[in-house]
């Protein structure tokens, strides 16, 4: 990407191998967007070495190439002579990254990011509701893009940070003064956020997922906590869920570092401590403690997971500087994140279609839990899982779907370029082992399967929708065909009880 303005080497902390200094005058990570006078960034990558595409960045007139050793080395021959400023480092993600911090320069003056596997978007848009509560030019930024204040779409969860630092810059200008953002594993072990200046972290809970990335449990974990060890200033606030096996092992890796730990969760060591929950069937009560102090707040929100993610935004913002008691008046006003746990629809008999992003097992398995206290009948869930991700998971997916549901319906979610019967076996397998085979079926069309379930409910029950959440559309090999599971949830209630 290109700008008016330029920058030395030095101006955005870089140094060139020679010692040559270079103005620069955009920043751009593929070759194709490199302009006269660009700093071309050649990362290595899963499939091939950005180095390879050293040599097209330098027809294009790139005035600098940032890489690591590799990458030098597979553009020797092009490098040699050419003139260009070089900067080799070993970690060239993270140098670009606070190239980028110092190229866009302004980002909100408050910020928070929060990880974990599950419940990172409900987590960073209760915290941008909490503080447009108190009266703050708030947004979120995630997996649904930036909402609140500024909006803007984005292609990631944790978008690449010349995306990244050109959103929080663009959202600045327009006079944003909080920002909570989501931080990917992915994202994480990427350097993205890295540059990012923030007064808190959060962590929400550990369990399977991106497996085909990370290939080990702790090298996922190890990614997640990059945003502690690395991204969060020592003079930083941790807010980490104690609940979770590995919640003290965070709060104890925080606390060496200097920083403030803000505990959540039912654990005697938690000062944001949950004491306790209702549930009726359009949300809870809760019943929770701030350094001893007892507080009283209903939520219209379903599902008891909720609780948590509200309790960790609730410590982002009071750990980012906002009164305690403030922020705790504006709990009560915090509603559904599109796509988790959403009533999607209402039949006339009473029951109820919800829609949630679910599409690990335990994200699975918690949601139909928390969904049961909410119904007096039958618990029905429609799960299936994305191609060309981890397999390992497909089927302990229908595994903790067979646990907790009255009736599985197995579906198709994104195929992609996978076979979306041979990823539908993998998930049966799981649900039929652990489950009544009575009560699991499979259907590979979507719009049916949500049908069905429909056509299933009875007074009292609920249908559980997983896997898409917010998604408009449906991945099959390289097309993506419109769909939205709350719109074909409204479609199939109202074609069953013949109001279309």
């Amino acid at each position: 990407m290109a700008s008016e303005k330029t920058r030395t080497l030095a101006d955005l902390g870089l140094r060139a191998q020679s010692g040559r200094e270079a103005r620069v005058t955009g920043l751009a990570i593929d070759s194709r967007d490199v302009k006269e006078g660009s700093l071309f960034a050649a990362l290595p990558g899963t499939q091939v070495h950005g180095g390879t595409f050293i040599q097209y960045a330098l027809r294009m007139g790139a005035s600098a190439v940032l890489t690591d050793p590799e990458g030098a080395r597979l553009a020797a021959d092009v490098l040699t002579g050419s003139g260009v400023a070089l900067v080799v480092t070993e970690d060239p993600r993270a140098a670009l990254a606070r190239a980028a911090a110092l190229w866009f320069g302004a980002q909100p003056e408050t910020m928070v990011a929060v990880t974990g596997t599950n419940g990172k978007t409900s987590v960073a848009a209760f915290a941008r509701q909490i503080w447009e509560a108190l009266g703050r030019e708030a947004v979120n930024l995630g997996t649904t893009g930036v909402e609140g204040a500024w909006t803007h779409p984005l292609r990631h969860t944790t978008p690449d940070p010349l995306t990244l630092h050109s959103a929080l810059a663009e959202a600045a200008k327009a006079g944003v003064t909080h920002a909570a953002m989501e931080a990917s594993s992915h994202g994480l072990d990427q350097r993205r956020l890295d540059g990012v200046l923030l007064a808190a972290a959060g962590f929400t809970n550990f369990t399977q997922d991106h497996l085909d990335y990370h290939k080990t449990f702790e090298a996922y974990f190890d990614a997640k906590m990059g945003l502690f060890t690395r991204v969060l200033g020592d003079d930083g606030v941790a807010v980490v869920n104690l609940d979770d096996p590995r919640g003290h092992e965070i709060a104890a890796m925080a606390q060496a570092r200097g920083q403030e730990v803000i505990g959540t969760g039912r654990s005697q060591a938690a000062r944001l401590r949950l004491m306790g929950q209702r549930f009726d069937a359009t949300g809870q009560e809760l019943r929770f403690e701030w350094q001893g102090q007892a507080h009283l707040v209903r939520l219209d929100l379903i599902g008891g997971f909720q609780a948590q993610n509200v309790l960790v935004a609730a410590g982002l913002v009071i750990g980012a500087g906002e009164d305690p008691e403030a922020v705790f008046a504006a709990l009560g006003h915090l509603t559904t994140v599109r796509g988790r746990m959403q009533l999607a629809a209402t039949r006339a008999n009473g029951a109820s279609v919800f829609v949630d992003y679910a599409h690990t097992p335990d994200a699975i398995e918690t949601a139909l839990a928390a969904l049961r206290p909410h119904v007096m009948g039958r618990v029905i869930a429609i799960i299936g899982a994305g191609g060309d991700r981890d397999q390992g998971k497909r089927p302990l997916m229908g595994a903790a779907a067979a646990r907790v549901a009255d009736i599985v319906i197995v579906t198709d979610d994104n195929p992609r370029s996978e076979d979306p019967s041979v990823i539908r076996q993998s998930v049966m397998e799981g649900a039929l082992a652990e489950g009544d085979p009575t009560r699991i079926s499979e259907v590979g069309d979507r719009a049916e399967a949500i049908l069905r379930g429909v056509d299933a409910l009875q007074p009292g029950d609920a249908l559980l929708i997983c896997g898409k959440g917010h998604e408009t559309g449906q991945t099959i090999g390289d097309t993506v065909l419109p769909f939205d599971d709350v719109e074909q949830a409204s479609v199939a209630v109202a074609a069953l009880e013949g109001r279309i």
